[in-house]
């Protein structure tokens, strides 16, 4: 059992508790986060431990983390301990040239995946027989993960199937698994999980066996019901397999190896690849606030690639606020320094946010009137036009901007009550030119939102033909603040 410190807990005005003891100074306030409860954190971990040592399909090898040494394949010894498989499941676990190609495969060929699996199975497999025990479905299924993904939830196929259990699009619609720009629920591992059982159900129910219900999971129904008709309406799989699409053929045999390489992977010194993202020990909670990875990590001292790691469905590295609660997962150890500060760390992201903004005011270029917002990391324009109370479309046409796409860093100016342009104009029509005398003509000092025809409205007798005449070396299409349009200077 690990040693655990007691800190103390102690308080001060707008502090923090967190598991460590770290002091940050941000904006010139500083706070403190204070640990979490002791007690909490060591019954955390046991039960961590307990359910992670439930799950572990072999102990990691210290001498040596892989091997890459052949091993000899007996047909004896693979057949008989297949029969061992086949009597304790309701599939037709069978031993033949083509399940013996893939044991081949995944004990010789690709000994590293094979490793990597067994590292990854406690993060993925306790949930997913849990899911499967509710819906009274054969707990090998779980190795259907493994056929499809490799355990990775961020697998993508070179047709589009994506996560755990590659779902395409259509499909994952199908069985509610939601895709917009910020989540794709098919990279979540649980809400992929259920609807990976819900399909599975649904196919069992039309074929009655679960060799076929597997082959329709691969292929579709639809292939599969023409390789029953052409094989004279045979609804066996072996029988049925000479006419399936190319890559089912060998899907059942896969699943078969698959069940047989994870029982019996130290027979063949195979051992769990560790990392230390494998290794943790993780768990939910529900989060209803909108954040982005890089603040989260700041605040509970989580890295950004293990945020990542853990919550591969969210697709830009930020968590939205939605109606419903949005699910995170992180190390267990982290999960009670999270609830302990969660009303304190989204009052401090919305103090950030606002000091921020004070600071985007440009005193000289900017009327007081205006702001300039520097875009964070997670935001998009619907939330910051909802921060100032402005339109999508007002704050495009102020920063004459094509696209909503937005990047960190980017500068949004934003009128404020009583000093916006009417939404027909833009913000060069609000403000004086900006002139400098040379000759025969002037020259205009182009801000951003500026048009060739806004420039031309701005100056009596000047039109855009004009103007396209006397700026010949500029490209019209791409004009940029600070770059210098020549009008003809009438008196």
């Amino acid at each position: 059992m690990r040693n655990f410190l007691f800190i103390s807990l102690f308080s001060i005005s707008f502090s923090f508790v967190a598991a460590n003891t770290d002091v940050k100074e941000t904006d010139s306030i500083r706070y403190s986060i204070a640990a979490d409860d002791a007690v909490l954190i060591m019954i955390d971990s046991l039960m961590a431990d307990r359910m992670y040592n439930c799950f572990r399909y072999c102990e990691l090898k210290k001498d040596s983390l892989f091997s890459n040494e052949h091993q000899e394949l007996l047909d004896s010894s693979l057949s008989s301990r297949l029969q061992i498989l086949d009597n304790e499941s309701p599939f037709e676990l069978v031993y033949n040239q083509y399940t013996r190609a893939f044991i081949n495969l995944y004990v010789n060929k690709r000994r590293k995946l094979s490793s990597s699996v067994l590292g990854l199975a406690p993060l993925y497999f306790p949930m997913i027989e849990e899911v499967l025990d509710r819906y009274n479905m054969p707990l090998e299924l779980k190795y259907l993960a493994v056929v499809e993904s490799a355990l990775n939830p961020s697998a993508r196929s070179r047709v589009g199937a994506q996560g755990l259990w590659q779902f395409m699009y259509r499909t994952g619609k199908m069985y509610d698994l939601k895709v917009n720009s910020y989540k794709d629920d098919r990279m979540n591992p649980y809400k992929a999980t259920v609807a990976a059982c819900e399909y599975m159900s649904d196919l069992y129910k039309l074929y009655g066996d679960w060799n076929l219900v597997l082959a329709a999971y691969n292929s579709g129904p639809g292939n599969v019901n023409k390789a029953i008709r052409r094989s004279g309406g045979h609804k066996d799989y072996w029988k049925i397999r000479p006419f399936l699409p190319r890559e089912t053929r060998g899907y059942v045999p896969a699943f078969i190896a698959e069940n047989y390489m994870m029982s019996y992977s130290e027979e063949h010194d195979l051992f769990a690849s560790n990392t230390m993202l494998y290794d943790r020990k993780i768990d939910t909670v529900e989060i209803s606030r909108a954040i982005s990875f890089k603040q989260l990590a700041n605040y509970i001292n989580v890295s950004e690639e293990e945020l990542k790691f853990y919550n591969p469905m969210y697709r830009l590295n930020y968590i939205p606020e939605t109606e419903e609660s949005n699910t995170l997962c992180l190390p267990v150890d982290k999960i009670g320094v999270y609830l302990q500060n969660e009303r304190a760390i989204y009052a401090d992201i919305r103090r950030v946010e606002i000091l921020d903004s004070l600071a985007g005011k440009k005193k000289k270029e900017i009327a007081p009137e205006q702001l300039v917002h520097r875009v964070r990391s997670g935001e998009f324009l619907g939330s910051i036009a909802n921060k100032y109370k402005v339109s999508v479309r007002n704050l495009m046409a102020w920063n004459n901007l094509r696209s909503t796409r937005l990047n960190p860093g980017d500068r949004l100016t934003i009128y404020s009550k009583g000093s916006r342009p009417k939404r027909s104009s833009r913000i060069a029509s609000t403000s004086k030119p900006a002139l400098k005398n040379s000759g025969t003509y002037k020259v205009h000092v182009v801000k951003r939102g500026d048009t060739l025809w806004d420039i031309a409205k701005m100056y009596s007798g000047t039109s855009v033909n004009e103007l396209k005449k006397l700026n010949s070396n500029l490209n019209f299409k791409r004009l940029k603040p600070g770059m210098k349009v020549k009008v003809r200077s009438i008196g």
